[in-house]
């Protein structure tokens, strides 16, 4: 498990899910792994109390399972979890890259090639935790440009099920042609092309249906088991 620093701005509850959500989508707690409060209070420093409601609100998510007197469990991959948060990411980027194009000013398409630069730049040397990263702050950005990242905020639990699964397909599938998506939204952003920056962000988060494939084959044991008659 890796474990990052405590903000000042952070509570014990906000630090302690922070940290196990990353862990969880960087697959540093796999799907099926057993996870215990004490170790995970142990391990970030803190006490088990802001640990434990943590754990809560993620098994609100049914990202974890807690199990009464025993260890916690990180939930195996579910398709439908992953479908209904893609479907939320769609619905709600899709209106927000159009915002985006309305809004952008030429300070905020500068910090945007920038990132995208960087994700080249990482891609092409092989650094694939650092283009995730970058894509995360992409999005992001959207939101901030948009004055809507109080949706994003709110909606992050929820996507925890499909960004574990972008994780995975970072791994699985090439990135190549994820950066290259990024490039041609910024070029339609700053042509203020809504309706081709919308085309661009409706396949952009449509991938993981296409990408499933590589993704099973790669990690069978992160998924239910096939039910036999």
């Amino acid at each position: 498990m890796k474990v990052t620093a405590k903000s000042p701005k952070e509570s014990g509850r906000e630090y302690a899910l922070r940290v196990i959500k990353e862990n969880i989508i960087n697959l540093e707690l796999a799907p099926g792994s057993q996870i215990s409060e004490n170790e995970l209070a142990e391990a970030m420093g803190i006490s088990r109390t802001p640990v434990r409601e943590a754990l809560i609100i993620l098994s609100k998510a049914k990202i974890v399972e807690i199990v009464p007197q025993k260890r916690s469990i990180v939930t195996l991959v579910d398709d439908n979890l992953i479908e209904e948060s893609r479907f939320l990411r769609y619905v709600m980027e899709t209106a927000v890259i159009e915002l985006v194009c309305e809004k952008r000013t030429e300070a905020d398409i500068l910090v945007l090639e920038q990132n995208v630069r960087l994700q080249r730049f990482f891609l092409e040397n092989d650094q694939r935790e650092n283009v995730m990263r970058l894509d995360d702050e992409l999005h992001r950005m959207f939101y901030e440009i948009a004055k809507t990242v109080e949706l994003h905020d709110l909606m992050e639990n929820i996507l925890i099920h499909f960004d574990r699964a972008r994780k995975m397909a970072l791994y699985s599938v090439s990135d190549e042609k994820i950066v290259k998506e990024h490039e041609a939204m910024i070029g339609a952003i700053k042509a203020r092309d809504k309706e081709t920056a919308k085309q661009l962000m409706q396949k952009h988060l449509s991938r993981y249906k296409l990408d499933i494939r590589e993704i099973r084959e790669k990690y069978p044991e992160y998924f239910p088991k096939a039910e036999t008659v």
